[in-house]
């Protein structure tokens, strides 16, 4: 039984989406254990009870929400094969995923300013873990932004239209994915002190 092109491309995406899927799983997990080591450090006596998040990283919550928006609404767009409104928001998102960049350093800097060090004698535990959590988030981000750049390129060599949109499916999915973690994280770090 052969099988038609259709069905290759349907099979093909599945894995696809599953590979992904298995990816996001295992650093679900990766998280999972770090927020883990968060709440067991937490009963140590050199713990910062009063520490407060520095506000870049609110900014950067919104920032990585919009991103989310505007890279499905890039993924509405090619589904309708509207060429220009896809490129205008896989662009947009682009920009925003450098301004969440350009954000988490300024709440490093925030909290260096604030007298808190992430490393080294004169740093603690409470501001390790935040530096920690936000470097790895940002590693993570950072195969996201170079995902997204080899979404534009294909997208300005029109591989993608109403047909064929796989490419950009998978990075939404990622992003929306990067985008829930952050928020979590966010959340934990601001809630659970």
């Amino acid at each position: 039984m052969t099988m038609t092109a259709e069905e290759h491309k349907a099979r093909s995406a599945r894995s696809y989406k599953l590979l992904l899927w298995f990816a996001m799983m295992s650093m679900t997990m990766m998280f999972a254990g770090l927020t883990s080591a968060f709440v067991v450090s937490k009963s140590r006596e050199d713990w910062l009870k009063d520490f407060q998040m520095p506000m870049a990283f609110f900014y950067s919550t919104i920032t990585i929400i919009l991103c989310s928006v505007t890279f499905h609404l890039a993924k509405k767009a090619i589904q309708k094969d509207n060429r220009k409104a896809t490129t205008n928001y896989l662009l947009l998102t682009l920009g925003l995923g450098i301004l969440f960049v350009y954000l988490q350093f300024t709440g490093f800097q925030q909290v260096v300013q604030s007298g808190y060090y992430f490393t080294g004698a004169e740093s603690n535990i409470t501001t390790t873990f935040l530096y920690v959590v936000t470097i790895v988030h940002l590693a993570h981000l950072f195969g996201g932004l170079i995902s997204l750049l080899i979404i534009i390129y294909n997208h300005f060599k029109q591989k993608y239209n109403a047909s064929q949109t796989l490419g950009i499916e998978l990075g939404a999915m990622y992003w929306h994915f990067l985008d829930f973690l952050w928020v979590y994280l966010f959340l934990f770090l601001y809630f659970f002190k």
